[in-house]
């Protein structure tokens, strides 16, 4: 019995280590991790190949097939719900229907108990009526293989100023949702000899290219966005203080914004918001939400920018309401 338990768990050894390769390994490589000799990986690659592991071997090494792969996942039911929640998430802020959002609800709902997994299965249902963009599907996976697999990858990116597109060719560190909604892609731009960031619902096309590349040990999707409001990082901060009224001075002080961010109480119930963030015009969106219980107090151009919208605003509705 032992000498079993030992060799199923060399076994998920052997997967769980070719699937972190994405280059793979060669037998002595995956002998030395499992202390045993080269004989035995032979058998045991024999194993996992007959047993459905999709398995590659090139140059005397061997892999795993990431995009026919089935990770096993073992969750408790509190991991679940938390996995549940974040596709909730995603599936609510994507700008396009991802139908791997709904194979993956349903499979989730296989580990709850009814009647949550018919609930599971049937929020899963309703994403799918939505319709499918297969462009972005296939984008969204060349991107993320080539990412797994560290392959540089051609966008073909469409700007959202000029509407003109054209190539970029990047190394994937990341891809990041954002709240604002669309999923992102962050990595080294060639064109721009710097880290960008991409909205794929904007890239026309994906290809592959045979460049490799690794991610740099000192990049951290968290301190790279530390500075942003949402998904736009940069080096220039800026201070921005904020004003709410009253009304909604519970809403702001029970949730935390910005890392950078204090609050502080005012005399008349209301607060003041802080954040030290890049890129201040990501945040217009969510300023113009709050209406008229914010003013901005600073920076003065920013100030300056919302309330000539508002004023607009009013004056549009004073036009209309005397028709």
């Amino acid at each position: 019995m032992s000498r079993s338990i030992s060799r199923a768990a060399r076994l998920r050894q052997i997967e769980h280590l070719l699937f972190r390769n994405p280059h793979g390994l060669r037998v002595t490589e995956i002998a030395e991790h499992c202390g045993v000799n080269r004989r035995t990986i032979y058998r045991d690659l024999e194993v996992l190949d007959d047993t459905g592991v999709p398995i590659w071997q090139a140059d005397g090494k061997y892999g795993i097939i990431r995009d026919q792969y089935l990770a096993t996942v073992r969750l408790r039911f509190s991991e679940a719900v938390a996995l549940y929640i974040a596709a909730r998430l995603l599936a609510r802020h994507a700008d396009e229907r991802n139908p791997h959002i709904v194979s993956a609800l349903h499979k989730l709902a296989t580990a709850f108990p009814d009647p949550l997994s018919d609930y599971i299965n049937r929020t899963a249902e309703a994403i799918s009526e939505q319709p499918v963009n297969p462009a972005f599907v296939d984008v969204l996976e060349v991107v993320t293989i080539c990412w797994a697999e560290g392959a540089k990858v051609r966008l073909w990116y469409r700007s959202p100023r000029s509407g003109n597109v054209r190539p970029r060719d990047i190394a994937p560190y990341t891809v990041e949702p954002s709240a604002s909604g669309g999923l992102y892609v962050i990595g080294f731009d060639d064109w721009a000899s710097d880290i960008r960031t991409f909205k794929l619902e904007r890239v026309e096309r994906a290809d592959r290219l045979p460049d490799t590349y690794d991610i740099p040990a000192s990049f951290d999707p968290r301190t790279h966005l530390a500075d942003a409001w949402g998904i736009m990082a940069g080096d220039d901060l800026e201070d921005i203080v904020l004003r709410f009224s009253p009304k909604v001075a519970a809403y702001i002080r029970e949730r935390i914004w910005h890392p950078s961010q204090t609050i502080t109480d005012r005399p008349d119930g209301g607060v003041d918001l802080a954040v030290r963030i890049a890129e201040p015009v990501e945040m217009r969106p969510w300023i113009r939400s709050w209406g008229a219980e914010v003013e901005v107090l600073k920076p003065a151009y920013l100030r300056h920018d919302i309330g000539e919208e508002a004023r607009r605003t009013a004056a549009r509705y004073t036009e209309n309401s005397s028709q």
